[in-house]
């Protein structure tokens, strides 16, 4: 009795085993489970997440999903695995981030974009006027954040005009916490107003508004973007010794990590080349093409691009969905 006991209980040890190791090896899409992705609100962040899921889901047989929400709260979410992807990790500005990867909790691969950029700007007849516009240089001695102590007034807030204004990220991006401390540590918070527009769309507004009227400004913004290809700025130098160095990799929560490495394979090799991201961010602006649209666009028109990620037999099924 005993040892029928004894054999009974190794069995059904053993097909607890076997029974885990075939749902393991049956990988993440097969099980059911959807990959879901932060829902990022600026254009290469969408372009992006719209091009991964096509390649997961026609490629893998893969459901994907994408849910809403601000850099911060997304990270938070990836943390957790409430989130498995977030396609346009600015590795190392978040602190959330941060303290993530250093519990063991998020992991970044590949390098889906190089080449990034992203600082204070002005547009350059500001700074050297533009004779075509019959514009004057307003400040011809301008190079450096430091400087705009003594600027102030030519970058005057309409809402407070003892005040000038700096157009920041919209609030709940982790620029906008960056850029906050920057206003403190080069001591411009008691003569600029730190104006936070309510979206990504809006700060654009805001920039081709006073750039078509040949108007001052001054903001933050960031490559690629639609925006970069449509007006032509001067980037203001920061302090000495201040690496600002954009490193761009796929956000992953740890058990998306562990549990999917097909996946995670494709995820580390993907990128797009910031020429034609560039160029393909350009004509979402211009031809007002939704993000998704503009993704099976590209996949069908850059197989060469997108195919060295992917297997043979994933690049067939991409194919023929296209």
């Amino acid at each position: 009795m005993k040892l029928t006991k004894t054999l009974l209980t190794t069995a059904l040890s053993l097909g607890l085993l076997l029974a885990a190791s075939a749902s393991q090896a049956a990988g993440w899409c097969e099980s059911g489970k959807p990959v879901k992705f932060a829902g990022l609100n600026w254009e290469s962040g969408m372009l992006l997440t719209d091009v991964l899921r096509f390649v997961l889901e026609k490629g893998y047989g893969c459901k994907t999903d994408s849910l809403p929400g601000n850099s911060i709260t997304m990270e938070n979410a990836l943390s957790s695995n409430d989130i498995q992807v977030f396609a346009e990790e600015w590795v190392g500005r978040s602190e959330v981030w941060n303290k993530a990867e250093k519990a063991g909790k998020v992991v970044g691969v590949g390098a889906p974009l190089v080449g990034a950029s992203e600082g204070w700007y002005v547009p350059r007849y500001v700074i050297e006027g533009d004779a075509k516009r019959n514009l004057k240089a307003l400040a011809p001695g301008l190079k450096q954040i430091a400087e705009l102590g003594k600027y102030a007034a030519l970058f005057k807030d309409p809402e407070e005009p003892s005040k000038g204004r700096f157009y920041n990220c919209p609030a709940g991006w982790t620029c906008e916490l960056e850029n906050s401390e920057m206003l403190k540590s080069y001591g411009l918070e008691s003569s600029y107003t730190n104006f936070r527009p309510g979206t990504g769309p809006a700060l654009d507004a805001a920039v081709l508004s006073s750039y078509k009227r040949g108007e001052p400004i001054l903001f933050y913004y960031w490559s690629p973007t639609p925006l970069m290809g449509q007006v032509d700025l001067v980037k203001l130098e920061e302090k000495p010794g201040v690496d600002k160095n954009v490193s761009i990799k796929v956000g992953l929560s740890r058990t998306f990590h562990e549990q999917a490495p097909e996946l995670v394979a494709v995820l580390e090799k993907a990128n797009l080349p910031i020429e034609l991201l560039n160029q393909s961010l350009g004509r979402m602006a211009r031809e007002r093409i939704e993000s998704p649209k503009l993704a099976k666009i590209f996949l069908k028109e850059h197989p060469e691009v997108w195919q060295a990620w992917v297997s043979a037999d994933a690049a067939r099924k991409i194919n023929a969905a296209l």
